[in-house]
């Protein structure tokens, strides 16, 4: 796939990151990972991002990431869902699992933020620029944490790096997302990437980004699928009433603990017969009792449809 034409792609609909199935070993499970996306696929997001953040990227070694992406890609082909892989940390590390989706057939990239290190607009520029121009496929940039990008540094970077087709934006400044997206207008896809995003959903449709990813998909894709589709529509008495049933109750679990963002998708998946196994340190699994909250507000959406 071309990168103009992910970045079409990359301009409508739902799109979900799957969780990273582990066996109780904590090694990759190809089987559970290939079922997971063979029963997520039909729901029609538009895309998936294998290894991403909530897929524990950050926790992933030696050939796992191949693995990975290789089983999505092979899992997905013909189902008309395209798959980004994550790629991130050192710039070296970055390049060299650019590399490897690309050989193993991702339709793109979403690049994660580099780990710990502060950097100045120079620095990240030189480091995006360098994994944009190692592979030919399109890139995301994921604007988040340690990797805060201006509009002016992506203006340079968008002049430099024809691939370099999207933003996703992970951190919430809604003066920094007016300013990129006047300055930038339609040269990138602009994607919705702060956790649990259908929180805020409404505000970024109203700012230009009205597509987004979402993690609950891993687990309720169709309450996913509708609450997105409310979203496009300006449904606004469904969206609020699942803001206001699951989504905002659901926040008052995941904010419980730091990295419960993607922990408390895993319990989920769990609890709706579809495990990926535990977390990888220095994550850890939701308490007992949290999983009880959890499987009550699953179950209730199920008995309010």
């Amino acid at each position: 796939m071309q990168a103009l034409e992910l970045q079409k792609v990359l301009s409508h609909g739902l799109l979900s990151f799957p969780i990273t199935d582990f066996n109780a070993e904590l090694e990759f499970d190809q089987a559970g990972y290939q079922k997971r996306l063979e029963w997520l696929a039909p729901y029609g997001a538009t895309a998936l991002f294998a290894a991403g953040g909530t897929g524990e990227y950050f926790s992933l070694h030696g050939e796992e990431y191949s693995q990975i992406v290789k089983t999505a890609v092979d899992t997905c082909a013909g189902t008309g869902v395209a798959i980004l892989a994550g790629c991130g940390g050192p710039t070296r590390t970055a390049i060299a699992h650019a590399q490897e989706a690309e050989r193993q057939g991702a339709q793109g990239l979403l690049l994660l933020p580099h780990y710990l290190t502060e950097a100045s607009q120079d620095g990240l520029i030189a480091h995006v620029e360098a994994v944009c121009r190692s592979v030919k496929i399109g890139v995301v940039v994921y604007n988040r944490a340690a990797c805060r990008l201006s509009a002016d540094s992506l203006a340079k970077l968008a002049d430099r790096c024809p691939n370099l087709i999207g933003f996703k934006d992970g951190i919430g400044d809604i003066e920094l997302m007016v300013s990129i997206y006047r300055k930038m207008g339609d040269r990138f896809s602009y994607l919705g990437g702060l956790p649990t995003a259908e929180v805020y959903a409404g505000a970024y449709k109203a700012l230009g980004t009205p597509v987004y990813s979402s993690a609950v998909f891993n687990f309720v894709p169709q309450l996913a699928m509708d609450f997105y589709h409310a979203t496009a529509s300006g449904d606004t008495a469904t969206t609020n009433r699942l803001l206001d049933d699951f989504f905002l109750p659901y926040l008052e679990i995941r904010n419980r603990k730091a990295g419960y963002a993607v922990s408390i998708v895993k319990a989920g998946a769990r609890l709706v017969g579809h495990g990926a196994g535990p977390v990888r340190p220095p994550l850890t699994d939701l308490t007992p009792a949290e999983d009880e909250m959890l499987l009550a507000l699953i179950q209730k959406q199920k008995n309010a449809v």
